[in-house]
């Protein structure tokens, strides 16, 4: 089953294998991840799995019993998309015998994302919980994430540009990046230019992170390296498909 698994990085470590040799790894917690809708070809016209990952709940509600919480955090249409809510529309569709879709009766999610299926969804259905144990007998995955945000910064730091010399003339600009085009011709900046801007909070992938570790019931895993995104930031985290 080609599903991953929506998570939070919780933080880097150094773990030792059986050999001695340290390793630099990160912990993932990897669920638990509900699947939303399963869409198949005949319907959405392609298949795919919509998992979600964290309740979304208001801080009065964490401690609360699931019968008295008051979801201020989810809108209806959140609602509405993970439970049956009565409508006139919904008794209309009844009154004309079309079926509703299957919905999960849970929580609404914060993080809800999807996984593309090359063939039908399988044993996956509607309401599922899945956790850390679909990475067994996985060798390395892919960790999707959103980098840091560093807000505008220069070349040097956005582009690792060397910047202009220390001495010999140069006065006050040591840190700005120089000519950025030619005068006569063409007498424009050329497109994708490097220069000073936004750098980071931008979709980063890392692939082919190998696994350490697994274990289901705390719902972690543990790969090797590093993942993009602050601790505590939302990844995504799927079998790879690079060889080699």
């Amino acid at each position: 089953m080609a599903v991953g698994l929506l998570g939070r990085k919780v933080g880097m470590t150094q773990v030792y294998r059986e050999d001695g040799t340290i390793v630099p790894v990160t912990v993932i917690e990897a669920g638990p991840c509900t699947v939303l809708q399963v869409k198949t070809v005949e319907h959405d016209g392609y298949a795919a799995v919509q998992v979600g990952f964290d309740d979304k709940l208001s801080d009065r509600d964490l401690d609360r019993p699931a019968d008295q919480r008051v979801r201020s955090r989810a809108s209806r249409a959140e609602r509405g998309h993970v439970v049956q809510l009565s409508s006139s529309r919904q008794k209309a569709r009844q009154a004309a015998g079309i079926e509703p879709l299957p919905k999960a009766d849970c929580e609404p999610k914060r993080f809800i994302r999807e996984f593309r299926l090359e063939g039908e969804s399988g044993d996956v259905e509607v309401g599922q919980v899945l956790d850390a144990s679909v990475f067994e007998g996985v060798a390395k995955v892919d960790v999707v994430g959103t980098s840091k945000g560093r807000g505008t910064a220069g070349v040097m730091k956005r582009h690792n540009f060397a910047g202009q010399r220390a001495s010999h003339g140069v006065k006050k600009v040591h840190r700005r990046p120089g000519s950025i085009g030619m005068s006569a011709d063409p007498s424009r900046v050329l497109k994708g230019t490097r220069m000073a801007g936004q750098y980071g909070n931008a979709r980063s992938t890392v692939r082919a992170l190998e696994i350490v570790r697994i274990d289901p019931e705390n719902n972690m895993i543990v790969v090797k390296g590093a993942i993009p995104g602050p601790n505590g930031g939302y990844v995504l985290v799927r079998p790879t498909n690079k060889c080699g």
